[in-house]
């Protein structure tokens, strides 16, 4: 499912700068992401993935480690891919 939306919204991307990942890492884990208030049951309604496709480099990066953290503890998995000829 993942391969057929990426060929979907592939011909209406336009990568440009600056690069930040803050600001939809923040979003996808307050998005609905919830840890239930009983830990006795570990079964989460939802599991998120945030795939990232990047051109260049991070340009908050402190502010995307802090985004990371605040989010590790919440059902998603972040998955970066690099495309071009930078340095990743």
């Amino acid at each position: 499912g993942i391969a057929d939306a990426y060929h979907q919204i592939l011909p209406q991307i336009r990568l440009y700068r600056p690069t930040n990942f803050s600001p939809i890492t923040n979003r996808v884990a307050s998005s609905g992401v919830e840890i239930p208030n009983c830990m006795l049951s570990h079964v989460f309604q939802q599991y998120f993935i945030l795939l990232i496709i990047t051109d260049g480099d991070i340009t908050d990066p402190d502010q995307t480690r802090q985004a990371v953290v605040n989010a590790s503890n919440l059902p998603m998995s972040i998955i970066t891919v690099g495309v071009g000829e930078a340095s990743f």
